[in-house]
């Protein structure tokens, strides 16, 4: 699996710059650093489809370690019998450009965090239609990232566990939960026979809100 492009204008709106159109001198940089990032870049993924049991404070991922604590993740597999797992990265690359970017020109480093994070979001994108193609026979939620509302990101290092997605698509996480390489996403879809009545999405349901630069704009991440 190859990206041949990243999504330019998601990378913008992650800059800040909303609907508007970058200047000249950004344009040529977002240019220059889509053609490096697209060098590095190997985009990657693994998942898994799982039997879930609904239970009062969660839900339990049958046949394995990982219990999904928390109100809001319960909600959300409302109705589900199965859920998929999935990890994807862009590879660690990415982190050693973003890095050499850092210490070299923040202007490019700042353009290309933008475009990496556009870049893992493409490739969940695939997961989402990959999960779609083969597993037709299900209605599908959204994905719902450990670290959104009340799940907890410390499921991070089980559910990588549950993946093996270290040995897969070279994905860990640290003591800190964080994903390396940075530019890595886990995340849930629940599958249902029946219809899936659309969930609640947005700042109420990220443990970001009181943090987020897209809040403090006036902005949305698009969650």
């Amino acid at each position: 699996m190859k990206l041949e492009h990243i999504n330019v204008k998601e990378a913008v709106r992650y800059m800040g710059m909303g609907n508007n159109k970058p200047d000249e001198r950004t344009a040529l940089l977002i240019d220059e650093c889509e053609k490096e990032l697209l060098k590095v870049i190997e985009p990657k993924f693994v998942y898994r489809v799982f039997d879930i049991a609904h239970k009062e404070n969660g839900v339990e991922v049958i046949g394995t370690p990982l219990f999904l604590g928390g109100n809001d993740i319960r909600r959300h597999l409302e109705g589900c019998s199965k859920c998929v797992l999935f990890a994807a990265t862009i590879s660690s690359g990415v982190d050693r450009k973003l890095r050499a970017y850092e210490a070299e020109d923040m202007a490019k480093a700042m353009i290309a965090d933008c475009l990496a994070s556009a870049a893992v979001e493409q490739v969940c994108d695939i997961v989402d239609n990959t999960v779609k193609e083969k597993l037709s026979g299900y209605n599908q939620t959204w994905r719902f990232s450990p670290g959104y509302g009340d799940l907890p990101i410390s499921v991070q290092r089980v559910f990588l566990d549950v993946l093996n997605a270290q040995k897969f698509i070279g994905l860990n996480a640290t003591e800190n939960n964080i994903l390396t390489p940075r530019k890595s996403v886990t995340a849930i879809i629940g599958l249902s026979e029946n219809e899936i009545s659309k969930g609640r999405r947005g700042c109420a349901c990220c443990n970001m809100r009181k943090v987020c630069q897209f809040r403090k704009r006036g902005d949305h991440c698009g969650f």
